[in-house]
Order: structure tokens, then sequence, then C-alpha cells
């Protein structure tokens, strides 16, 4: 697996507020929101349920990653999508960090992943 998730009985708009918040409780900010669902009309004409991709990056972490591998900045930073659901429920997932910096073979980045995989793992804790 490359990420985990939870899905919220709440509103898209609701869950993107909780999930920022508790990201920003974890010391992650958010680098980067990409509104998928509104470049999918302006591009496609498709219409979709809410899609939203947000880039979250705890400095720390990112320092301690790009001292080990300079070209760590290839795996950051840690994404997380917010999917609206057909029921009106909203998915949250989380980039495993573990998974996606294991690619990195610098012997220092299992910390940095371990750490950032823990953090993000209190953030979907904290959203229940």
């Amino acid at each position: 697996m490359y990420g985990f998730s939870i899905t919220l009985d709440c509103g898209f708009d609701e869950a993107s507020q909780k999930v920022t918040e508790a990201l920003a409780a974890e010391g992650f900010g958010v680098l980067t929101e990409i509104n998928v669902k509104a470049v999918m009309k302006k591009k496609l004409d498709k219409d979709m349920p809410g899609y939203t991709i947000l880039g979250a990056c705890n400095p720390q972490l990112a320092s301690q990653a790009i001292d080990a591998d300079p070209d760590a900045g290839l795996l950051l930073p840690c994404n997380v999508l917010v999917r609206e659901e057909a029921d009106g429920k909203t998915t949250v997932a989380f980039m495993d960090p573990e998974a996606v910096l294991k690619l990195a073979e610098a012997p220092q980045m299992a910390e940095v992943a371990a750490e950032a995989r823990a953090r993000l793992l209190r953030v979907r804790e904290a959203m229940k």
C-alpha cells in the first residue's frame, strides 16, 4: 500500500478544513492545493465530485530529508487527498511517507519517513 485513509461523515469543505487544522497541529503546512475538480471542468469540461490534492510539508522533516539526500525534493511534499463520495461523505487519504521515501537509498531517510508517517497517522486519528 502507498497510503492510508479515513472516511468522514461530513461534507467536502468541512473535511478540507478539518484536515488542514489537524495537519497544522502536527507541524505540517499546506504548500500547494490542487483543485482537480476545477481543473477537469476548465480543461475537459468534465463535471466531477470534489477532489483536492494538498501538498503538506513539515519543514523540519523536509529539511532532514533533503540533508540526507539532496534529490529528496522529488519525493516531497506529502500528498493528502480530499475526495467527495457519492453518499455525501468525504474520504481523506494520506500518502504513506515510508512507501515513498524508501525509494531514496540514504539510510537516514527511514527515520524521517517513520516520523512523517507517525505524524500523518496522528492527523488521521484526530479527524475521527
